[in-house]
């Protein structure tokens, strides 16, 4: 079943994983999303390491997760760094294990990368993989978008015309990058929409669990933190727990707003922990959502 069928049918709730750095850690991973079934997702996705750094953990996570769930999986792709072959062999292999949906990224070039590295003349950006995809299989296909646009992007307007190649060329919805005021996502769609953007657009949320963390994170996408949650976070810098209960706090608020103003769905980065994402679901009280 493609995702894009689920979504014109009902509002979604989806989880993203990422995999370990070593075979030791796949079953955590694996604990954590059978963790987080009893919230009933419509879709779980497992993310792709820069350059394919950690693409045989994520191939066996997405596969055993078809295989031996009920789940609907999205694969994650990136192709930056990765010859056209390369890519087309993950795919084919993905196929032939039943996968239906998959998420084409360009991705983060690996640090220690150059400019000639392999696949950058063949899949220079997202769309390039997109159309590819589009252009040899069957898969359900997502794209990324950008509430405050991408850290590459010289501009706005710049930023959502590849949005709009990405619908274009195949994307059938797309997801965004984590934001934490919720004024840029609808400011996003306001400008999706002018510029004939017509597939839904899920947003995604990340549950804040430490300071520094989330700094980093929002440092290297180009989020910003309201100055009103970064005094909080700056006053608890030093209690995790603390900052982890801020962060539900303020996901729930951030979820509950987007849910009232009628969004496809929510797509929550768990970052392997089912602590804080099970409270805000139980918070949100759509536990078993049924779409209203």
């Amino acid at each position: 079943m493609k995702i894009k069928d689920i979504i014109s049918d009902r509002r979604t709730i989806s989880f993203e994983f990422f995999p370990p750095r070593e075979a030791g850690g796949v079953p955590g991973v694996i604990d954590v999303v059978n963790r987080l079934r009893a919230h009933a997702p419509d879709f779980v996705s497992v993310t792709y390491g820069a350059g394919g750094g950690t693409r045989a953990f994520t191939e066996e996570i997405t596969m055993r997760l078809r295989r031996e769930t009920d789940l609907m999986v999205m694969a994650h792709l990136t192709c930056v760094a990765q010859s056209r072959s390369d890519v087309h062999q993950v795919l084919q292999r993905l196929d032939a294990a039943g996968i239906e949906n998959v998420i084409a990224l360009r991705g983060d070039r690996p640090q220690d990368s150059v400019a000639s590295a392999p696949g950058d003349a063949e899949f220079a950006h997202a769309t390039d993989l997109i159309q590819h995809i589009r252009s040899n299989f069957d898969f359900g296909i997502a794209g990324a978008c950008y509430p405050e646009g991408h850290t590459e992007s010289p501009d706005l307007d710049t930023d959502i015309s590849y949005a709009r190649m990405k619908q274009d060329l195949g994307a059938e919805f797309l997801i965004t990058q984590l934001f934490y005021d919720n004024a840029y996502f609808y400011d996003l769609v306001d400008r999706a929409q002018a510029a004939g953007i017509t597939v839904p657009i899920i947003p995604g949320v990340l549950p804040i669990l430490s300071t520094p963390q989330i700094r980093r994170f929002t440092s290297l996408c180009g989020a910003s933190i309201p100055p009103e949650l970064d005094a909080r976070l700056e006053r608890h810098a030093d209690d995790n727990r603390a900052v982890r209960e801020i962060g539900i706090e303020y996901a729930t608020m951030q979820a509950e707003d987007l849910w009232a103003n009628g969004v496809p769905g929510i797509h929550f980065y768990v970052l392997n922990r089912a602590y804080s994402v099970s409270h805000i679901l139980r918070n949100l009280n759509i536990m078993g959502h049924d779409g209203a």
